[in-house]
């Protein structure tokens, strides 16, 4: 009965969505996956560590388009109600692209014999970098905003979460992007908020409903805020069979139908795959997104 109020509550969610415009940090089909990358709060609630990287090209087809990569680790301090983590990741869309790095730390406090809460911040830095010589505008009118050199620029940020979790349901809420950096050309722009990375929040949510001793289901949600005011949401399901295979279907609000599968080898390897099948205008003019997603296990900490 929780299990369907919660899925209920998720899908009103929904009715009052709509789509985001724009794209300024990474996205991730498997986001259910990826829990860390978007909460640095997750780190440390799984008893191991892992590692876990992600490609994804998106749009393929469009010259130029969005391509993401990462690798993150994180897991348990052995003797503490604490969690760590590190990543690095690098995404590109034409002449843009952005390097960052950084770690993180989580604190968990038990809240019952059934809920637990973890708090966690992440700290690190990024390149920004704009090549000006892949840039092409038909208009004889020398733009000063326009530049044929590469601009480089490196900044600070700071990413903090709260995550909450039993054995079958968890929810969590995160913010990127905290100092809000300007990223200017010129150094004289004054124009607040043309150049600035804006903060986005994200909301997950997810349940573990056992159908058999075989077949378990696990709906989840991302619903992604970026001010000012731009709103994206994510509903998938996932059948999982024995932990070793599962099968799932993902829809992000006006924007994709994705189609996920994946396989794990003895709980130590595993491997997953999405593909996106675009509903927005741009399938026009260009393919759909595939993702890959790798990931190791170690042995149990604690």
């Amino acid at each position: 009965m929780r299990s369907l109020k919660l899925i209920l509550f998720i899908s009103i969610c929904f009715v009052f969505i709509k789509p985001v415009n724009a794209q300024q940090a990474p996205m991730y089909s498997q986001y259910m996956f990826n829990e860390y990358i978007i909460n640095p709060a997750v780190a440390g609630t799984f008893n191991y560590f892992q590692v876990r990287g992600n490609f994804r090209n998106q749009w393929i087809g469009i010259e130029g388009g969005p391509q993401t990569m990462s690798i993150a680790g994180y897991g348990p301090f052995k003797d503490r109600d604490m969690g760590y983590g590190g990543y690095i990741y690098n995404d590109a869309t034409g002449p843009e692209s952005r390097l960052s790095l950084g770690g993180s730390y989580a604190y968990h406090v038990a809240i019952n014999d059934v809920w637990r809460i973890s708090g966690g911040i992440s700290v690190g830095m990024f390149q920004y970098k704009l090549d000006g010589t892949k840039l092409y505008i038909n208009n004889e009118i020398n733009d000063p905003a326009m530049t044929s050199t590469v601009y480089k620029k490196t900044m600070f940020d700071a990413t903090a979460g709260l995550y909450a979790w039993t054995t079958y349901y968890y929810v969590g809420l995160s913010a990127h992007q905290l100092l809000g950096n300007k990223y200017s050309l010129h150094e004289t722009d004054t124009i607040q908020g043309i150049s600035r990375l804006k903060q986005h929040v994200y909301l997950t949510g997810g349940a573990l409903i056992y159908l058999n001793k075989e077949f378990q289901i696990s709906p989840s949600a991302l619903i992604k805020y970026t001010s000012p005011g731009i709103i994206q949401g994510e509903l998938s399901a996932k059948l999982n069979y024995m932990g070793m295979a599962w099968f799932g279907l993902s829809y992000r609000s006006s924007d994709a139908i994705v189609v996920m599968a994946g396989y794990n080898y003895e709980n130590k390897i595993s491997i997953g795959l999405a593909y996106d099948i675009t509903l927005s205008e741009i399938r026009q003019y260009s393919g759909s997104t595939i993702e890959v997603m790798l990931v190791y296990r170690f042995n149990n900490i604690k």
